[in-house]
């Protein structure tokens, strides 16, 4: 399976991994390209080669050119994302990483969801850093991301409410259960952007490397620290095996009976948001032999209370139930392959290490069938004889 291995010795700010997924083979163009959509003026983005203690890689920067409004809510957030014209996967992990960020600070500050308003992490430059982090997400098809444990730093940091330790309170409530360590450096070493990026796209959060790498990238952070490489390194590769496996997740259910049939395609848009895994409505009948629907939520622990809120707050639930199950799922790889149209995005299964799959991105072929003007069932199967031709 492939896989991304972040090793967080230095810590991770938004920056810092923007550079290690360009230094990966990420292209510059296509990133800035990307994050043009979101129609955000007064930035622009400096990508250069640049080094720590020997170690090469590269350094982005994020230049605001004009004065701009630093304190934006939630709802401003989901604004600029929803009107931009930024692929819908892309979207739905952006919002998630804010939402990460804003469940934190109403946590810290004991304030409800929508009155959180963000300083530093509503800026422009945590905006692009965010959003270009779910670009490569995208872009990269990785769905297994393992994270080391991770350096926070030491110290005092100067943000919107004064001076405070290190780390940041946002930043500590971030990544509660996740593995950190701190006091290798004397500054901030893990923004709580860079937590908030790893707290949502990270699977697997452990010190031990068990894959076979392909490339390595190095992200170059804004310090020059004598002590430690202001570096974060960041493996892509493919981990041992392709054995399926299984996970704990949970299953949250809802039975309703008196909502506007109009209004569920606001609650699943919403629920996938806040970190669903699958939304899924079935019909059935209830007491008094009303017909209702059953909204059915599969997640990890980690989304269980953002998915809560949605529930009460986009619905007419009063009651839900939560069920933890073991999920076990076919492993599963993403390939570009050359086709008589040109790239395609290929998706490869594997059940006991065989191959059970493989099919074409269904939104490529649409791509291909629009610009030729040919019919998408012709171009789908032409594309399926090219991957059993050269089938892995």
């Amino acid at each position: 399976m492939n896989t991304l291995y972040y090793e967080c010795f230095s810590g991770i700010s938004g920056d810092m991994n923007l550079g290690a997924m360009i230094d990966l083979g990420i292209d510059k163009d296509y990133l800035l390209g990307e994050l043009k959509k979101l129609n955000l003026e007064g930035w622009n983005m400096r990508v250069e080669k640049d080094q720590r203690h020997g170690i090469t890689g590269t350094k982005v920067t994020v230049v605001l050119t004009k004065e701009e409004k630093k304190h934006r809510h939630l709802s401003d957030i989901n604004n600029i994302i929803e009107k931009s014209s930024l692929d819908p996967d892309v979207k739905t992990v952006t919002l998630q990483i804010f939402r990460k960020v804003a469940e934190a600070e109403s946590k810290v500050h004991d304030i409800p969801l929508e009155k959180v308003h963000f300083h530093e992490v509503g800026a422009v430059d945590s905006i692009i850093d965010i959003t270009g982090a779910a670009i490569c997400y995208v872009k990269l098809g990785i769905k297994d991301i393992i994270v080391s444990p991770i350096e926070l730093g030491s110290g005092f940091v100067k943000c919107a409410h004064g001076l405070l330790p290190v780390p940041a309170p946002a930043t500590a409530a971030i990544l509660e259960g996740i593995p950190v360590h701190k006091g290798k450096v004397d500054f901030e070493a893990t923004t709580p952007t860079g937590a908030a990026i790893l707290s949502i796209l990270g699977t697997r959060f452990e010190s031990e490397l068990n894959m076979k790498v392909h490339r390595t990238g190095y992200g170059i952070g804004q310090r020059n620290n004598p002590e430690l490489p202001n570096v974060l390194r960041v493996y892509l590769g493919e981990s041992a095996g392709l054995e399926p496996g299984g996970h704990l997740s949970y299953l949250i259910e809802s039975n309703i009976d008196d909502m506007n049939p109009e209004m569920y395609e606001n609650l699943v848009n919403k629920l996938f948001e806040a970190g669903a895994a699958d939304v899924f409505l079935s019909n059935i009948i209830m007491k008094k032999s009303r017909p209702g629907i059953k909204v059915s939520i599969i997640c990890q622990a980690g989304n269980i209370e953002a998915i809560k809120d949605i529930l009460f707050l986009e619905s007419t639930t009063l009651g839900l139930r939560i069920i933890p199950f073991d999920k076990h799922t076919a492993s599963r790889q993403i390939n570009i392959i050359d086709t008589p149209y040109g790239p395609v995005t290929v998706k490869y299964a594997y059940h006991d290490n065989k191959l059970i799959s493989a099919k074409p991105e269904i939104s490529d072929c649409m791509a291909i069938a629009e610009k030729n003007k040919l019919p998408l069932v012709e171009v789908y199967n032409n594309i399926i004889a090219v991957i059993h031709a050269g089938k892995k």
